[in-house]
């Protein structure tokens, strides 16, 4: 038997909505304009793109409400997080961008923190 899906909340249906347009948009200002500002447009719709199919795919993951707490009680999803921030810090030495990667690292951490203290106590 098929277990019986909520509907998508509006929020939902229209933040999927602004990143498909937003990646329309985009796209085609950056075919039309000049380079100045076409390659950052580009940049810009691939990003919407992105961020569009990691909405889609989280919001398949997670059918119901409470999406963020589900999330934040994922304690496999934080270590792998952690995990990959942490390979990219020791790839990352002697760069300049460094920090960014040790503060993703210790983003990681402190949601495997709070992940594992909710599910104890829940």
């Amino acid at each position: 038997m098929t277990e019986l899906r909520p509907p998508w909340s509006p929020r939902r249906r229209r933040t999927l909505t602004w990143l498909a347009g937003g990646a329309v948009v985009l796209g085609i200002a950056g075919l039309l304009l000049p380079a100045q500002i076409g390659v950052p447009a580009a940049f810009l719709a691939a990003l919407c793109g992105f961020l569009f199919v990691a909405a889609l795919v989280l919001f398949f993951a997670v059918p119901g409400p409470d999406t963020v707490d589900t999330l934040l009680r994922s304690s496999p999803l934080a270590g792998a997080v952690t995990v990959v921030a942490v390979l990219l810090w020791l790839s990352t030495a002697g760069q300049q961008l460094r920090w960014v990667w040790a503060a993703a690292a210790v983003g990681g951490l402190a949601w495997v923190g709070t992940a594992l203290w909710l599910t104890r106590r829940g």
